[in-house]
């Protein structure tokens, strides 16, 4: 680990749980939140978090087959329309300096989720960019690429 962002900045910590327990707290359904975090972490390339959202997902019930395709969910048909919408703007978010947040995937947001909805699902995908950029850029021990992500910390 290049520092130990969890006992260096301990604030930081609280802040990045509070974060995660106002997602949590939300009306979304554990899965999507689930899948979200997943997918985000794909394009992070982060292992830890993937080890970890992937048996946290298990772990709830979701079905392996949704799991396993995730990264290919524009073409796999196990995703609701509303699924699809939160990946969409998860990848928009998580790629923001090539994507800018277009206008054509927030439509599908909006038409799939309530304001409410919209920030909560925003906030989990700032959640887990902020948990897979603190442990790629600063190495988590014991994982090459690793994150503390929420449940680790």
């Amino acid at each position: 680990m290049r520092v130990d962002y969890r006992t260096t900045y301990p604030e930081a910590m609280k802040a990045m749980l509070g974060l995660e327990e106002a997602v949590h707290a939300g009306t979304l359904e554990p899965e999507l939140v689930e899948l979200v975090k997943v997918r985000a972490s794909q394009l992070n390339v982060c292992g830890y978090c993937l080890d970890m959202h992937t048996k946290d997902a298990a772990a709830i019930g979701m079905d392996p087959q949704r799991l396993h395709l995730v990264a290919a969910w524009r073409e796999a048909p196990v995703y609701s329309a509303r699924e699809r919408a939160a990946l969409a703007w998860c990848e928009a978010l998580t790629l923001l300096p090539g994507s800018g947040a277009p206008d054509d995937v927030y439509e599908q947001v909006a038409a799939a989720f309530d304001p409410e909805e919209i920030v909560v699902l925003t906030l989990a995908v700032v959640a887990i960019n902020g948990w897979n950029r603190l442990a790629v850029g600063l190495r988590r021990a014991g994982h090459r690429s690793a994150s503390s992500c929420s449940r680790n910390s």
